[in-house]
């Protein structure tokens, strides 16, 4: 069980002070309906706290209470809500596991070789947490504020265009993922620092590099990155300069990717449809070092003249049918 003083010294450092109400009582102080306010709790990746259990802050009180008054603004509904409430939960919940992980390695990197990780060293990084919260504050919601500014630019770019419904969610794009080859393999050799080093550098060099070519990631999941970018050269360049990688840098791994172009749902940041199963797919058939394409894609870019696209055998893809990839390279002329 951990320290309870250590718990309370957790709380009271990142949550603002400490627990002190139970389910009900937090729901009698932010006047919400008690069904309302599980269902945001859960929605936001925490299970709902037994009855009579002390679980809640003042914090908490004073977030239930702004969103029943946003509620009440009429400007969202219930279900907004709850939507809003799943995407801040798992956004933060990775944020949050990403920056604690960070912050542990950083504690163990001041220890010494010997010593045990104490309650008094975990103190003493939440005395230095403390200090560097208002920063980290203004950095996310800085970002948060500059990639909502980006969501509104994309879809005043597309209002008015017969193949985008921003009030629907539609959109054509060109979607890409970007697989790391033999990872399972590769994984069972490597340590847990060593793993999470690797995953590190192949995730940060994928996002650098879609946003260098105008595109956007859309998630990462360890072994792989998924991409979505409006224009069809830019999706182009993506792939191909991830794929190429290996050949200039020696720690980056041997990577395969797909790429389709078509009409995709986009729904809390993610995005759904056949363009996207189609460039999975895709990316699990392609060779090492290699990016395949689906014929719309290969379509957009056949004016281009800076890209070569070889016509392959027709092969079944599982949940999409028989499809006839391209092999996407760069043109003889291009750099």
């Amino acid at each position: 069980m951990p320290d309870p003083r250590l718990t309370r010294d957790i709380e009271e450092t990142l949550l603002g002070g400490p627990v002190r109400y139970t389910r009900d009582q937090v729901e009698k102080l932010a006047e919400v309906d008690g069904e309302h306010a599980r269902r945001i709790w859960q929605a936001l990746g925490f299970p709902a706290p037994a009855d009579g259990e002390v679980a809640f802050t003042d914090g908490d009180a004073r977030a239930l209470r702004e969103i029943r008054a946003l509620m009440d603004s009429g400007l969202v509904d219930e279900d907004m809500v709850l939507q809003l409430s799943r995407a801040v939960g798992q956004t933060m919940g990775r944020l949050a596991s990403w920056l604690g992980d960070v912050w542990l390695r950083r504690l163990a990197a001041l220890l010494p070789a010997e010593e045990e990780v104490t309650p008094d060293a975990v103190r003493a990084a939440l005395t230095a947490t403390e200090e560097l919260l208002p920063a980290f504050e203004r950095l996310m919601l800085h970002g948060w504020r500059r990639q909502l500014a980006e969501a509104g630019l994309r879809a005043a770019a597309s209002t008015g265009t017969a193949t985008d419904d921003p009030a629907a969610g539609l959109a054509t794009v060109a979607v890409g993922f970007a697989d790391v080859v033999s990872f399972t393999r590769m994984s069972r050799r490597m340590d847990g620092d060593e793993l999470a080093a690797f995953v590190e550098r192949f995730e940060g060099v994928a996002t650098e590099v879609v946003a260098e070519c105008g595109g956007r990631v859309v998630k990462t999941l360890g072994d792989e990155v998924l991409f979505v970018a409006r224009e069809a050269g830019a999706a182009a360049e993506i792939g191909l300069r991830i794929a190429e990688r290996c050949d200039t840098d020696p720690d980056f791994p041997r990577v395969r990717v797909g790429l389709a172009h078509g009409e995709v749902i986009m729904r809390l940041g993610d995005v759904f449809g056949t363009p996207v199963n189609l460039a999975a797919r895709l990316t699990a058939t392609a060779h090492a070092g290699t990016v395949l394409v689906d014929g719309a894609l290969a379509a957009e870019l056949a004016d281009s003249g800076g890209y070569d696209l070889t016509t392959t055998r027709p092969r079944a893809l599982q949940g999409i049918g028989r499809v006839r990839p391209r092999v996407l390279r760069r043109g003889r002329s291009a750099p």
